[in-house]
């Protein structure tokens, strides 16, 4: 039986696409399965699953049917390490954001307008954005933020969508909601902000 499972997980699972894998079972079925399954692939150096040996969760469930998936999938301890593995990508867009924006602050940039800026220009190579304006309950904002998703990938750029609920998404909601990492430098950006600025002040 274990033997099968490992099977499906060698034949089935992308790990490169995969951020996690749940284990769930009653008493220990899923620690004696998942020490079996290691056990198994240093053996036979199946190295798709030793490699990913952190992203197996183990978890407890009711029994081993499938309909004690939505019971497990609602537990809020899995719900927030399932949040951690999703957003592992989103935190470390943000870093290099915060990075770029220290080391080469021609190529960060945050606010929609500067963002949308960008984009016209087709610079922008990572969008960052919040789940609250990508969803947002007003129309216009959400049709406006939608089509700058949209266009980032038409042009093959990566966008990151992040939750309001996680860490890394209150932050960039203190940098207005949306960032961007650009391929090239854009000063030109920042200056017409600024002669903005000065002409409104006149």
């Amino acid at each position: 039986f274990y033997d099968a499972i490992i099977q499906g997980v060698l034949r089935h699972i992308n790990f490169d696409v995969v951020k996690c894998v749940l284990v769930a079972s009653p008493g220990f079925v899923k620690e004696q399965f998942c020490d079996y399954m290691f056990q198994q692939a240093i053996k036979n150096e199946w190295k798709a699953i030793t490699e990913n040996k952190s992203k197996f969760i183990l978890v407890h469930s009711s029994s081993g049917h499938k309909h004690t998936l939505k019971e497990v999938l609602a537990d809020p301890a899995v719900t927030a390490r399932l949040a951690d593995t999703k957003a592992a990508g989103e935190v470390k867009a943000l870093d290099t954001f915060f990075t770029m924006l220290q080391t080469e602050p021609d190529r960060a940039y945050y606010g929609i307008n500067h963002v949308e800026r960008a984009n016209e220009a087709i610079a922008v190579e990572t969008l960052l954005v919040t789940d609250e304006l990508f969803r947002s309950t007003d129309l216009p904002t959400r049709k406006r933020y939608v089509k700058l998703v949209e266009s980032v990938k038409e042009n093959g750029g990566d966008v990151r969508v992040f939750s309001s609920l996680h860490v890394s998404g209150e932050q960039l909601g203190q940098l207005s909601g949306v960032a961007a990492i650009l391929r090239f430098p854009m000063p030109d950006i920042a200056n017409d902000e600024d002669s903005a600025e000065e002409s409104e002040e006149d």
